[in-house]
């Protein structure tokens, strides 16, 4: 497998990207997912092209824009700001959020509406350029895989595809359930150890993470999200326990 890990920069909201850059080097990550709420706003252009500017000085890579886009709720041509913005990070992978609650709520005649929502959005992204993709996340449509795969298959772009991650409030063979159904349209993987209770060291969860990357082709980045305590300084630990569980 030739996974590419990175780090998703939203674990450190606190820090700037300077310092999200110097902490992938020394963790021996290539690769980061800008956040656009606080890192890398679309309407910051200069601030874009200053991050842009740090990575070619630095060598590392933007994998994907984590943007807050929610599909259903903001207007389909907002995506163009958030596209422009990829562009200049260096990325043709965009992250939205795909409706404001859990697909088990919605009505017939929603679905139909937010798929044709993703369908416009598909076409523009495909005109483009760009991968849409979605998390599969709980309060959004996307938190089963019936769902998802029934709006992969609806909009079936290749413009338009999946992030995955385990959901903490399913079992281990659901959230391997759900890899297996999407693996086709997955990009990239969000990587963490985490339960309802509380969040723990990823080496804690490394036989269930190599079972769970066995489904994928190898190709997808894997990043880390969010460390067990928050602290910078934990990404090394953690970068080191995705590297063992990768051998």
């Amino acid at each position: 497998m030739e996974f590419k890990t990175g780090l998703v920069s939203v674990s450190f909201r606190s820090l700037s990207p300077e310092e999200i850059i110097d902490l992938c080097i020394s963790a021996g990550l290539k690769y980061v997912e800008w956040g656009s709420d606080v890192h890398a706003p679309a309407y910051d252009h200069a601030g874009l092209c200053r991050i842009a500017d740090l990575q070619k000085q630095s060598g590392i890579v933007c994998s994907s824009y984590g943007t807050y886009f929610r599909i259903g709720t903001d207007p389909v041509e907002k995506i163009e700001e958030y596209i422009s913005a990829a562009k200049c990070l260096g990325t043709d992978v965009l992250r939205l959020w795909c409706g404001d609650r859990s697909s088990a709520e919605y009505s017939p005649e929603e679905k139909e509406a937010l798929a044709e929502d993703c369908a416009a959005l598909a076409a523009i992204a495909k005109k483009r350029g760009v991968v849409l993709c979605l998390e599969c996340h709980r309060g959004t449509f996307t938190d089963e895989k019936d769902a998802a795969l029934w709006l992969m298959e609806r909009v079936n772009s290749p413009a338009f595809k999946m992030y995955w991650q385990p959901e903490v409030i399913h079992s281990f063979e659901e959230n391997l359930a759900y890899a297996l159904a999407l693996k086709d349209w997955v990009v990239n993987v969000h990587v963490f150890n985490w339960d309802t209770a509380g969040r723990y060291p990823l080496i804690g969860a490394a036989e269930k993470w190599r079972k769970y990357l066995s489904v994928f082709s190898g190709e997808e980045h894997l990043l880390l999200e969010f460390m067990p305590d928050d602290r910078p300084e934990s990404l090394a630990t953690e970068a080191k326990s995705l590297f063992e569980i990768l051998r």
